[in-house]
């Protein structure tokens, strides 16, 4: 909730601080841009640590560090607040990709434990930037902050009600566990053809918000609608959470996938003909209803096929591979807005669909 939320806060800190909102966009990315790296290291200790809930709760505490320090720019440098925010950035694949490395041994049914953690994403995603929003309305953003740095200090709380089982270590140097860990990644089909379809997906879901607003503008000449079509996305993908956790989807794990990738892109390219606003809506909506089906499954089958002692190095670099790629959907999105609103909504269509198609060539007995 607390990283989610600060996708949000940190634009509107820079521009009600400094009236420059591309310093609020080198803030996120400070944020974000060091996960990607730091995976595998941090896949690698928690694969070989005994104590996994400590590592876990320290990055809780320090990117509540890092966001109640970002509450005081103006008294303390802007470089200051890049470091920290690039330290929790680090941080955040402890409990981004890693805490869910552990969740198959704390929830006896596994289908469940991966819905119910999809459903906790889910939540923050929606949670974090709403409540954002709400106190953005009647205090400044460094209020907001301040929240979300005392929701990411609970974290540790948490963590330490939950029974974290040490995965099997690894044998050797840190290093040697990293070179294993990406080369099962790419060189397991299995998991590689998982990796590849969920993180393709996401070029779509990162250009969805771009997309919506240009749509907008084309067809009301304002924003607002975009807004209106981001919000729908997620508030489908919540209600399909809830449903996933109280029942999971019991099909198998590949073709959920593949089948929730095609229905959403399907109906987010059938939200690019104009019908109403209502439609659009409706459309993406019941496109959104889709994504915690896929995303429990994409788990299962990532715990399914990591090994022991490489299990939290993949779940930290596949789940790094997946921001890259959202971020990567946002700068593409922007390139392609000159085609039109409904060529750019149907292109994210056709991302999905085409993620879909990836999972064809996983094999048929391989879980």
């Amino acid at each position: 909730m607390a990283s989610a939320g600060s996708t949000v806060a940190l634009p509107i800190l820079a521009v009600q601080q400094m009236g420059d909102v591309a310093v609020g966009g080198l803030l996120v990315a400070a944020s974000l841009g060091p996960s990607v790296l730091a995976a595998p290291l941090v896949g690698a200790v928690l694969d070989s640590t005994r104590r996994p809930a400590a590592w876990v709760a320290a990055a809780c505490l320090v990117t509540a560090a890092a966001l109640a320090a970002t509450a005081l720019v103006g008294s303390i440098p802007l470089a200051a607040v890049f470091v920290v925010l690039a330290l929790a950035g680090a941080a955040s694949p402890f409990y981004m990709g890693g805490f869910s490395s552990f969740v198959a041994g704390a929830i006896p049914d596994i289908r469940r434990a991966f819905a119910v953690d999809s459903l906790s994403y889910n939540v923050s995603a929606v949670a974090g930037p709403a409540v954002v929003a709400l106190i953005a309305v009647f205090l400044p953003a460094q209020a907001a902050l301040a929240v979300l740095a005392a929701s990411a200090a609970i974290g540790p709380l948490a963590v330490g009600g939950v029974a974290l089982r040490p995965h099997g270590r690894a044998q050797g140097s840190l290093w040697q566990s990293v070179k294993a860990g990406l080369h099962r990644i790419f060189s397991h089909r299995p998991l590689a053809v998982v990796t590849a379809s969920s993180t393709f997906t996401q070029l779509g879901q990162g250009g969805l918000a771009i997309a919506a607003v240009t749509l907008s503008f084309e067809r009301a000449g304002s924003p607002g609608e975009g807004a209106a079509v981001v919000t729908a996305f997620a508030i489908g993908s919540l209600l399909g959470a809830v449903v996933e956790t109280a029942r999971p989807a019991r099909g198998r794990p590949h073709v959920v996938m593949a089948v929730g990738f095609l229905a959403t892109g399907l109906l987010t390219a059938a939200a690019a003909i104009d019908l109403g606003t209502v439609w659009t809506l409706a459309a993406i909506g019941l496109s959104g209803l889709f994504t915690a089906s896929t995303s429990a499954a994409m788990l299962f089958l990532r715990n399914l096929h990591s090994p022991p002692h490489l299990k939290s190095q993949i779940f930290t670099v596949t789940a790094g591979f997946r921001v890259s790629a959202s971020a990567a959907g946002v700068a593409l999105a922007g390139t392609v807005t000159g085609w039109g609103g409904a060529a750019t909504v149907a292109a994210v269509g056709v991302v999905w669909v085409l993620s879909a198609a990836l999972m064809a060539a996983y094999p048929g007995r391989g879980g």
